[in-house]
């Protein structure tokens, strides 16, 4: 039995081989990049790849409603209709309002790393993606609060140890993760934990923008991976691998 999901679409694009041979089972992954540099698309394609390779797939979006969902994947020829109607992916939208907070008032926006944890259904998936989980974290008050105390190893410890409890199931979780939004305290148990740390950035030359995912960590790696994996994004095609470079 494989020890990595494996992300699919090997006809389609090379990522799956750029990256291993797929992800680690039981693993924390940690996808990091500014606003722009790929982090929905790379959360899309592996979520539309997992479910390709029968892989059940949880993915929680704090950008994006079921309606753009859709029209983002099927602009990337990602046909995911049918992965939702077998129950293979399960979209869950955490609606963040324009002040960025939790839409619904005050009283919705309390402990939502709480919320987040009892939400049991969420979690039954093999494979679990929260894009972007920085905003979740900002907008829970119980976790800001430790974060103005300096206190940020303690607030991120309880969800640490309870993403750690679904690895240790074989469950793989995915956070992606804006930088320039968070404390530099906020997010480094969270990077020091990863098991696979991917860091991702968008260079504008002329008019083409070149994206590069950079592998920091990546245990567990069935075959060699990358340091440098580029990619560009085309409608109608989806993520496109352009380059490699070999640590």
């Amino acid at each position: 039995m494989s020890n990595q999901f494996s992300l699919g679409l090997s006809g389609h694009d090379r990522l799956e081989k750029e990256l291993g041979g797929g992800m680690p089972k039981g693993a924390i992954v940690l996808i990091e990049g500014d606003y722009g540099a790929g982090k929905s698309v790379l959360s899309q394609r592996f979520s539309y790849g997992f479910c390709q390779e029968e892989t059940v797939t949880t993915l929680v979006s704090t950008e994006l409603g079921v309606r753009g969902f859709l029209d983002q994947m099927h602009s990337l020829s990602y046909d995911v209709v049918k992965h939702l109607l077998n129950e293979e992916i399960l979209f869950l939208q955490a609606e963040i309002d324009s002040s960025g907070a939790l839409s619904g008032g005050q009283k919705e926006r309390k402990q939502l790393l709480r919320r987040l944890m009892d939400a049991e259904t969420l979690w039954d998936a093999d494979v679990i993606i929260i894009d972007t989980f920085d905003a979740i974290l900002r907008n829970d008050p119980q976790f800001e609060a430790l974060v103005r105390q300096n206190d940020e190893r303690q607030a991120a410890l309880e969800i640490i140890s309870f993403f750690r409890e679904l690895t240790t199931k074989g469950k793989t979780i995915i956070l992606t993760v804006d930088p320039s939004s968070v404390d530099e305290g906020s997010i480094g148990p969270f990077r020091s934990i990863a098991d696979v740390y991917l860091e991702l950035e968008m260079v504008e030359v002329g008019n083409d923008v070149r994206r590069n995912i950079f592998v920091k960590r990546f245990a567990g790696m069935g075959q060699q991976v990358g340091d440098r994996v580029g990619f560009s994004v085309r409608s109608g095609i989806g993520l496109v691998i352009e380059s490699r470079s070999v640590a």
